[in-house]
């Protein structure tokens, strides 16, 4: 029997026979029979959804890579990791004014005049005229022992959240005037002491609460004295990285990171020293601030930079009305005489007219 040649797709086939009863050939007898090729039906469902798969080929290939975002790149490019594609094609974009700063925050590059600057604010500090220089979370307890002075620290550190400096500092006279500035103190007295003992610092009925909370796990996993990791700090109740950096290199000397609080997250950004990875928005964080910030400033600003610019936030660089005509750095800084609520601004735009 001679067979007829059938073009077919590359695809799997079946065979199956059917009966043929007026089959007519020229060059064979008729045959009852006759094998066929039948294509599963079921493979134009496959073929259907080969044909949807290139919208989701994307996605599917960046999951299966594990290529990391522009925000994780921010990071790792400082440490000499491989370089996404995303993050490549951002460098080969053309970028003018602030998207320069930008991608030179990303890159963990200084920015422009920024020793200047410094040495600026600086001298500006030099009188320590500030609510952080006699009364900030560093002097708590300086003329306590080792170990209380850094519960002291601790205590301190919590109770400054969302709270002036001098409001802390009386607080925290009055608990050591009382004799509750230890983890021994602290567990046996009462809530509604330490309540009106701290009262008028923010949230303090939380804060007393967690003192409470804080006490014990100190007596029975620290024997009194307070964690001396970064990690375990954070544990703690109502201790946040602001307030655990600080401790870290107040209380125990080792510096891990940078202590920014809003002073310092408000100031870096008025001064285009930080900005998003990859943007060229303002850091939207104080957490955020520290990891930039950490970036490109040396090491051994990171403990003296928190004193600083608090003092300085709390003097010439305030929330609001900043007082751009007494600033000495303010030529350098973009965001001078820019506030409109400003007196300082105010002269300087009339002047100009």
């Amino acid at each position: 029997m001679s067979h007829i040649l059938l073009k077919m797709p590359n695809s799997r086939f079946y065979s199956k026979r059917l009966l043929q009863p007026n089959a007519n050939f020229s060059t064979s007898p008729p045959n009852p029979e006759l094998r066929v090729f039948v294509r599963r039906k079921r493979q134009k469902n496959a073929l259907q959804i080969s044909k949807e798969e290139p919208k989701n080929e994307a996605p599917i290939e960046h999951k299966s890579c594990g290529l990391p975002d522009i925000e994780e790149f921010a990071y790792k490019e400082a440490n000499g990791s491989a370089l996404s594609r995303k993050s490549k094609s951002t460098q080969d974009m053309p970028v003018v004014g602030t998207e320069v700063a930008s991608l030179n925050r990303m890159r963990g590059e200084p920015p422009a005049n920024w020793e200047r600057v410094l040495e600026g604010i600086r001298k500006m500090r030099t009188s320590e005229d500030a609510p952080v220089d006699s009364m900030g979370c560093e002097k708590a307890g300086s003329s306590l022992p080792p170990r209380e002075r850094r519960f002291a620290v601790l205590i301190s550190s919590l109770l400054s959240s969302q709270t002036k400096d001098n409001v802390t500092h009386g607080a925290i006279q009055r608990l050591l005037q009382n004799g509750l500035l230890t983890a021994e103190a602290i567990d046996k007295a009462d809530e509604a002491t330490i309540k009106d003992l701290i009262y008028p610092v923010g949230f303090y009925t939380r804060k007393a609460s967690n003192m409470k909370k804080i006490a014990p796990i100190c007596l029975t996993k620290y024997d009194g004295d307070i964690p001396s990791s970064l990690d375990e700090l954070l544990l703690l109740p109502g201790i946040g990285p602001k307030m655990a950096h600080l401790v870290m290199n107040v209380g125990w000397n080792n510096v891990q990171g940078i202590c920014v609080d809003t002073h310092v997250h408000r100031i870096c950004n008025r001064l285009g020293w930080v900005s998003q990875p990859g943007r060229k928005q303002k850091t939207s964080s104080p957490e955020q601030t520290r990891e930039v910030l950490q970036l490109w400033l040396p090491k051994e600003e990171w403990v003296p930079i928190n004193p600083l610019l608090v003092g300085f936030g709390q003097t010439i660089c305030t929330p609001i009305r900043p007082r751009c005509g007494m600033c000495s750095v303010s030529e350098l800084c973009p965001s001078a005489f820019k506030d409109s609520s400003s007196p300082s601004s105010k002269s300087r735009k009339s002047a100009q007219k």
